[in-house]
């Protein structure tokens, strides 16, 4: 197996584990709200951690959910002004988006650990024992995440057919 082979695999792994923490994510937020709906208008027995836990997840899922869509390339883009383009043209653009992407990725990482770093030793109010910095971890985590699939895609070149990634495409009409 090649060393292309090899970082092609484990981005695959690497996918799947941003999938699954992202999916949990949301699986979990969506069971908490409705929870604390529940415990405030129909026990009237309202709990103060259901939304500031939601918080804390939705910046979980939406970074390292964040990584997981720009390897499968379904984030949101513009590709009009791209096909209006010669072909030298769109590769260079492309190499545009590439180089703000791991511009993006490196600011993430970079910052994101000092803006970890700086609020370690504060808690939030309704998790005390939980440090600020832990709940902006996902940033730099995300920051390093883009940066690999990046890495994989100029390197590597798009995941292949067979990729895990495509494996919830609409089936075609036979």
């Amino acid at each position: 197996m090649t060393a292309k082979q090899r970082y092609a695999r484990a981005m695959e792994w690497l996918y799947l584990a941003c999938i699954i923490l992202a999916g949990t994510a949301m699986v979990v937020i969506t069971l908490m709200i409705p929870f604390g709906v529940f415990m405030r208008y129909v026990m009237n027995n309202p709990q103060s951690w259901p939304e500031p836990a939601s918080v804390v997840m939705m910046v979980m899922f939406s970074f390292v959910g964040g990584a997981a869509i720009y390897r499968a390339n379904v984030h949101v883009a513009v590709e009009a002004l791209l096909n209006a383009v010669n072909p030298a043209q769109k590769r260079f653009m492309l190499w545009g988006v590439d180089a703000c992407m791991g511009a993006m990725s490196l600011f993430m990482a970079f910052y994101g650990v000092q803006l970890c770093r700086i609020t370690w030793n504060q808690s939030m109010a309704e998790f005390p024992g939980l440090p600020v910095g832990a709940v902006y971890s996902p940033i730099p985590i995300a920051g390093a995440l883009t940066l690999l699939f990046l890495i994989e895609r100029i390197w590597v070149g798009i995941p292949p057919e067979s990729s895990v990634m495509y494996s919830d495409a609409p089936a075609g009409l036979e």
